[in-house]
């Protein structure tokens, strides 16, 4: 694992695993290095400590994981393990699987399934290419057992549900009795929206940055936005005149939060704006109305639900939706399975070892 989405994942897991007795070597390739984006997640969420730390840092796709290809290729031959267990779709995920398929090694892929059907995204070809290299694949939704069946992946596959909604109902308390972040900003409940931005198709086009910025100026209400390391200075970047808006505005930009911190925000907030996967979903488990600032989303159940919009950079339609937007008023149908995906998948590989 190497990014915030990972750690999430991976917690529950981790938890069950070294419970049961397995020997697990948690491997950081170093993906999110910042300490705010990486050290913070394993306080907050009683992770141990890698083992094995690559420190690769940031860099170019390619770059990236090369180095990150190497450095897990040389862990699987020093340790030699039973299985590879690898989360989501980052450049971590993809450099893991392919060492692990080179070794012959089985991969077991949590949240695999997962589709946006737009090739323009980096994490589209590495949950794919994944997908296809795993021999044990953890679903957490039917949804992704769909796309997989499509694909012609049949063998192999669990529907266990999400690990992300196991650990928010383990951590979302502990976070409302832990958490100061409502009071250190002045926050009341309900009466703030929380922003976050960080993908390239956002944060790296700057058409879109600037009316995305622009919108959350025009709601005029406080908006609280824990800055990405990769979005601050494409902000600094931004024309004289918005910067002045901005800094005229309600919007609050800060420093990036730690687990507990953003899930206190999460649960408080009136309304979500983002172009991240695992805070779409973590809107949904805490039935918080979903602005998802992208063209498209791998997690569809949260629109078909009505409780997440689509509207990629488009200024008139955020407006539109973070004032007037009509968002079901009962309760969010749960489709991300029970709260117990990571004992699900811990006796699958239990299952397996059995043999």
């Amino acid at each position: 694992m190497g990014a915030r989405p990972q750690f999430i994942k991976a917690a529950p897991v981790s938890t069950i695993l070294r419970e049961t007795g397995c020997v697990e070597i948690l491997v950081h390739t170093g993906q999110h290095y910042d300490a705010n984006m990486s050290d913070v997640f394993f306080s907050d969420m009683t992770i141990p400590l890698p083992d094995v730390s690559l420190g690769v840092g940031s860099g170019s796709h390619g770059y990236q994981t090369a180095r990150m290809l190497e450095g897990v290729e040389k862990v699987l031959l020093e340790q030699e393990p039973d299985w590879l267990l690898t989360y989501g779709d980052t450049n971590s995920t993809l450099a893991a699987s392919l060492a692990a398929c080179k070794l012959l090694i089985p991969i077991a892929h949590v949240e695999a399934g997962l589709r946006s059907y737009r090739r323009d995204m980096p994490e589209e070809h590495n949950r794919v290419l994944t997908d296809h290299c795993s021999e044990v694949l953890f679903c957490p939704t039917a949804t992704a057992v769909k796309n997989l069946q499509q694909e012609g992946i049949t063998r192999g596959v669990h529907l266990v549900g999400d690990t992300m909604y196991d650990a928010v109902l383990q951590f979302s308390a502990i976070a409302r009795e832990r958490s100061t972040i409502l009071s250190d900003l002045a926050l009341e409940p309900k009466h703030f929206l929380l922003a976050t931005i960080h993908r390239p198709y956002n944060t790296d086009v700057p058409a879109n940055l600037e009316s995305i910025v622009e919108a959350l100026v025009d709601v005029g209400e406080p908006v609280v936005l824990p800055i990405h390391p990769r979005t601050r200075p494409r902000i600094d970047e931004l024309s004289t005149q918005v910067l002045r808006r901005l800094s005229r505005s309600a919007v609050r930009i800060v420093q990036p939060v730690g687990y507990l911190d953003m899930l206190a925000l999460e649960q408080f907030a009136r309304l979500i704006l983002t172009d991240s996967g695992g805070v779409q979903k973590e809107a949904y488990f805490f039935e918080v109305p979903c602005i998802t600032l992208r063209p498209e989303t791998e997690w569809t159940e949260t629109v078909n639900t009505g409780w997440n919009a689509l509207v990629a950079a488009d200024r008139r339609r955020i407006v539109e939706l973070a004032t007037n937007g009509s968002w079901p008023a009962g309760p969010a149908p749960r489709l991300f399975g029970d709260g117990t995906a990571a004992n699900k998948i811990a006796l699958v590989l239990a299952q397996d070892a059995a043999r």
